[in-house]
């Protein structure tokens, strides 16, 4: 909002030689305050003016100064430094950032968001909650921006990784259930997982086994069919729990086991037109050289199904229901190749699809004590973990306030889920990290609980105000310049995370929202002041902004902490 009318403004000034948008990308944000609020580097005119840029600087701020938005401009060393006027900022800002339009935009356009899309042999784990946290934050962020958002998710429901759970419990499990032991389900299923792995160490004939069951299944055998029905909806209930639990919904679900059929059909369509080519061992392989990629087996020599078939149907199917003008898969970085081979045979295919594909691709979760191996039953389950912190969260809570057992309880999931999701959320997507539970669960410095601190304590100080809000300008001081310009910056921040997918601009920027509420808290009495009506006017905005930002990540407000 306000680089937008500053970048119009400089427009203007240089009779239209740039346009705002080339502006608004060259406006930086000086790293001393002092030096001004924005600052227009005049270099990038020098040859197209065949001018010094300093003395465009100077130009410029004469330009400029008669602006009523404009506070003081100055011409430092080929830059223009620009500073706000403060009553402007009060009038402007203040009304905006009180509209709950603020921020919003009309980019209309339909996009699906695939994510999570687990393998139906073991529960969700802490690797799926940065999957789903991503997901469900780059879903609402687009959502805000006025997208038409389709959450997907994909079973990945068959196949031999599928089948190695099923062994062990033909092998191991006595026909019990998971009521019989009292686990939850999907973990029930997974142990069995784990328990294939061992049996692999001692019995080289596990793995033909899997391979064995894969191919009766295929075919259709009824017994194993009834056993892949039991486990499988074992596991599809438990994560639903956990997509209840982490506050995720989807508009759709699809199974592996209802589409890869169609997806074969495909392939062996392309056969038979000879795009695709069978070699000597009876695999059928796509020749992906042209796209600078190995070749890509699609069909086994056995005629069993790789992954890959299953999305290249998916991706005609998704387009026909939902017409998309993007279609973003949230897949950790390890399957980069995966989504270029995909595009390069949906390219062979003679599809459009390929243009819709977008793979987001983000980064491992680590765990100080290291990797984590689903294999070897090493993978830090995501109900555990949520469970785990929301006792570390109790125990915060029980060390500053007296609650009753259930409100503490309550709360304590919350601030859990909110630490959770902000430590997975706060480093860059693509980049992998490092999780810590002790310290996402702390009450100060860059945490999810210390954002919901902050939110409310705002709610706090506007609870015990017993007059009204006001947005009249008046006179503001270093404090109050500090938030309202930070507030400002929410729509810019919320196109940058929606254009490039970061859900981490939004965190960041909410964290040095809060650092910056919190220092204005400290330094300007608000109630017992006689600029009260004011100042309760940007505490409010603080609110409202935070808020944005707060369900922008996926993380449900508290009123009181």
């Amino acid at each position: 909002m306000l680089k937008r009318r500053l970048a119009e403004i400089l427009s203007k000034a240089l009779d239209n030689r740039l346009s705002g948008d080339e502006i608004a990308q060259l406006l930086e944000v000086p790293p001393d305050e002092r030096l001004g609020d924005f600052a227009f580097p005049c270099f990038s005119l020098a040859k197209q003016l065949r001018r010094n840029p300093k003395d465009i600087a100077l130009e410029l701020a004469s330009a400029v100064s008669a602006y009523p938005e404009i506070g003081k401009a100055a011409a430092v060393a080929g830059y223009l430094n620009i500073f706000v006027n403060p009553s402007w900022l009060c009038e402007t800002v203040l009304n905006d950032a009180l509209d709950n339009a603020f921020g919003r935009g009309q980019m209309n356009e339909a996009t699906v968001v695939e994510y999570c899309s687990p393998n139906t042999n073991k529960p969700l784990h802490l690797g799926h909650l940065r999957n789903m946290a991503v997901g469900e934050s780059v879903s609402r962020i687009l959502e805000f921006l006025g997208n038409q958002v389709h959450r997907t998710c994909v079973f990945n429901d068959r196949g031999v990784h599928i089948c190695k759970s099923m062994i062990a419990y033909q092998e191991f499990g006595n026909d019990r259930s998971p009521e019989e032991d009292g686990v939850k389900s999907d973990h029930f299923v997974g142990k069995f997982y784990v328990l294939f792995a061992k049996q692999t160490e001692s019995d080289d004939a596990y793995e033909k086994k899997a391979q064995d069951m894969l191919e009766t299944w295929e075919s259709g055998d009824e017994q194993t069919l009834a056993l892949w029905r039991k486990m499988n909806g074992w596991a599809l209930a438990g994560f639903r729990d956990t997509f209840k639990l982490f506050g995720i919904e989807f508009e759709k679900e699809f199974c592996e086991s209802d589409i890869y059929k169609s997806g074969k059909e495909i392939i062996l369509n392309g056969l038979s037109r000879g795009l695709f080519v069978r070699r000597d061992d009876g695999a059928v392989i796509a020749d992906l050289g042209k796209y600078s990629l190995d070749e890509k087996v699609l069909l086994r020599a056995n005629g069993t199904s790789v992954y890959i078939v299953q999305d290249i149907y998916l991706a005609d199917l998704k387009s026909s229901i939902y017409s998309p003008n993007r279609s973003i898969y949230v897949v950790g970085n390890e399957q980069e190749y995966h989504f270029n081979a995909l595009k390069a045979v949906l390219d062979i295919l003679g599809t459009t699809r390929a243009t819709e594909i977008h793979h987001l691709s983000y980064g491992m979760v680590e765990l100080p004590e290291g990797r984590m191996k689903s294999r070897e039953g090493t993978v830090v389950d995501a109900d555990e973990l949520i469970m785990e912190t929301a006792l570390l969260a109790e125990e915060e809570i029980k060390s500053r306030y007296e609650l009753p057992t259930e409100e503490t309880k309550a709360r304590a999931l919350k601030i859990a889920l909110a630490a959770i999701k902000y430590q997975l959320l706060r480093i860059e997507t693509s980049k992998n990290m490092m999780f810590n539970p002790k310290e996402a669960i702390r009450f100060e410095g860059d945490t999810g609980p210390y954002l919901l601190y902050s939110y409310a304590r705002a709610s706090s100080i506007l609870r015990k105000a017993d007059s009204a809000i006001s947005t009249h300008a008046w006179d503001i001081n270093l404090h109050e310049a500090r938030l309202l310009k930070k507030i400002s910056r929410f729509p810019e921040t919320v196109a940058s995370a929606g254009s490039r997918l970061v859900p981490s601009l939004v965190a960041s920027y909410t964290f040095e929202l809060c650092q910056v509420f919190n220092q204005f808290f400290h330094e300007c009495p608000v109630i017992r002041s006689n600029l009260a009506a004011q100042r309760l006017s940007l505490v409010q905005a603080f609110r409202e902004v935070a808020g944005h930002c707060l369900d922008l990540l996926g993380i449900e407000k508290i009123e009181e902490m």
